[in-house]
């Protein structure tokens, strides 16, 4: 005898809505600002239900039909593995709004388009697969074609398999379809499921899909297999373009650029946008939470803050984030749904490095200074950064580069930068010719500290490329260093310098050059957990934040150092280790 149970017809559907929208607007229920206002929509367009203006009515019926359908199947993971699913209150608000709503003249749905941003192990590929089984059996006649979409093939069957798993796992549904050919098929409709990759050069064209599931949109690089879904619909009465997500950290990728900035205008009482075809539910923390507050959590995570196990294993991955801070993006994107600016094992959170420019340099006379240079090929960019200690642990860093004159439009065109106009506004300097003349770095570090009134302590330089300038510079009088380039050395430095920025303790003059490196600087770990960035990786050059790490690796010891010393002997590991340990 099958346990299922299906919603009754009588069931207070809008009723237990309204509460729960209600309850979210009052703080009764945890919730970040764009939730509150997804529940003030609902609440506001019940008011207008059903005129000239707001040609839509809840339709209780239509939407407990789809959440009948997801009681068919069972939970296949977790602690509830085996278990028929009883949709969650946010569960029951997002598709109870997306299947509720009609056109009150032609009956068909509402929503063509939904939104739905949560964090990691909230249901999301199993929420899609009862989305996508819904629109393969359900939705009467015709042949339903429904695509699920991502950049690589393995995601792309993330929310297939699953359909497949939770139909096999459900008698009832037993004798409705077949799998052959990567396809889950209906029998007797014709209607299919297939998974859509770019990875298989699969791109949609010429596609009439019925359905298009595009799970965790963050990371696709281009639009064109949502477009090309999209535009694939048009011929469809009730098409349904579904995209669930998590935050991410690639901030030029359409679903950050374009899709959220979108769709979080739309909730936003105050906007001009109206968009009455499209549904949106967003669940992340706010600007100002704190990560550390359990009280937060279920802003980004309605389903999983809602058993005990659930907050167990977000406080697990709290704890491994702050021990290791190369997970802390992970965490951050994939567990508090925040959008960060950090590539992938990317070394600097951005949103803070922005956080730390100033526009007015402090006094700095008589101040001691220390230069790092990365003297890259001549041909290439070349940086040199300033580290000025200061008060109360705090430094100021301070960053020019050069760049041969004659290849700086060929630069700025295959690196896809503005050098040219970093030219005009003094950030970067062209030198003539070919190549970098290294007389004008010589030239700029001595006429900057004297125009700051610094006292250059030593100048810090990665060996290649530098050994002849090195000893110009030595024979000059100045005391360089060389900094090794190893994670022996740097490793220390580098993770100092991310800590003053995180601490508020590091402030930069803006540079636009100095911030563009540090957005592209990866780091490699080594098995002990030490660091230091990986040019090899790095998509984009990184010199200037190369540089700028070559000065710290002496700065941070600025108390400890006293002058004189043998430069050869205290640029060692093994004198740094002693200081550090």
């Amino acid at each position: 005898m099958s346990d299922y149970r299906p919603y009754p017809l009588d069931y207070p559907l809008r009723e237990e809505l309204v509460s729960y929208s209600q309850a979210v607007i009052d703080g009764e229920i945890v919730a970040c600002q764009k939730h509150k206002w997804a529940c003030q929509r609902f609440l506001r367009d019940l008011e207008r239900e059903g005129t000239d203006e707001f040609p839509y009515v809840f339709d209780e019926a239509a939407a407990l039909r789809f959440l009948s359908w997801m009681r068919l199947f069972r939970h296949r993971k977790g602690v509830l593995a085996g278990q028929r699913i009883e949709p969650a209150p946010i569960q029951m608000f997002v598709f109870g709004n997306l299947y509720g709503w009609r056109h009150r003249d032609t009956g068909y749905r509402r929503f063509r388009k939904f939104y739905w941003q949560v964090g990691r192990k909230n249901a999301k590929s199993q929420s899609l697969a009862c989305v996508g089984s819904y629109e393969l059996f359900a939705m009467g006649a015709g042949a339903a074609e429904v695509y699920c979409a991502a950049t690589k093939r393995d995601q792309a069957k993330i929310v297939w398999n699953e359909t497949r798993h939770m139909l096999d796992g459900c008698p009832e549904l037993k004798d409705a379809y077949r799998v052959a050919y990567g396809r889950i098929e209906a029998k007797g409709t014709g209607a299919v499921m297939l998974p859509l990759s770019k990875e298989d050069r699969k791109t949609g064209d010429g596609l009439n899909p019925q359905c298009g599931i595009v799970e965790e949109y963050h990371a696709h690089d281009t639009p064109d297999i949502y477009d090309v879904l999209w535009t694939g619909m048009g011929a469809r009465p009730e098409p349904l373009l579904g995209t669930v997500t998590t935050a991410g950290y690639e901030l030029s990728y359409p679903c950050y650029r374009i899709e959220y900035q979108y769709v979080s205008q739309i909730l936003d009482p105050n906007s001009d946008v109206e968009a009455d075809e499209y549904f949106v539910m967003i669940n992340e923390l706010d600007p100002d939470d704190n990560i550390r507050d359990e009280a937060v959590w279920a802003k980004a995570n309605p389903i999983l803050c809602s058993y005990p196990e659930g907050r167990d294993y977000l406080r697990q991955s709290l704890q491994e984030a702050l021990d290791a801070p190369e997970k802390m993006r992970a965490f951050l994107t994939k567990n508090m749904n925040m959008w960060i600016d950090q590539r992938a094992a990317g070394y600097m959170p951005m949103d803070k490095w922005h956080s730390c420019a100033i526009e007015t340099l402090p006094d700095l006379q008589g101040r001691e200074c220390y230069i790092g240079v990365d003297l890259s090929a001549r041909i290439d960019l070349t940086s040199v950064g300033f580290m000025v200690p200061l008060d109360d642990g705090r430094y100021l860093a301070l960053s020019h580069s050069f760049m041969p004159e004659e290849t700086l439009h060929s630069r700025a065109k295959q690196d896809k930068v503005p050098y040219e106009l970093w030219a005009q506004q003094g950030w970067l300097t062209p030198t003539p010719g070919a190549v970098v003349d290294y007389d004008f770095i010589t030239s700029y570090i001595e006429r900057r500290a004297e125009e700051l009134g610094l006292i250059i302590r030593e100048i810090c330089y990665d060996p290649y490329n530098a050994t002849q300038w090195a000893g110009g510079m030595t024979e000059k009088g100045y005391v360089m260093v060389e900094i090794r380039q190893g994670v022996r050395t740097l490793g220390e430095p580098t993770k100092h310098l991310r800590e003053l920025v995180l601490s508020g303790k590091l402030l930069h003059d803006g540079s636009p050059v100095l911030s563009w490196a540090m957005g592209n600087a990866v780091t490699r770990v080594d098995h002990n957990g030490n660091i230091q960035l990986d040019k090899g990786k790095a998509i984009q050059r990184i010199d200037p934040a190369a540089a700028l790490i070559n000065a710290h690796v002496r700065a941070m010891l600025h108390e400890h150092i006293a002058p004189p010393l043998d430069p050869n002997q205290y640029a060692t590991p093994e004198f740094l280790t002693r200081l550090w340990g």
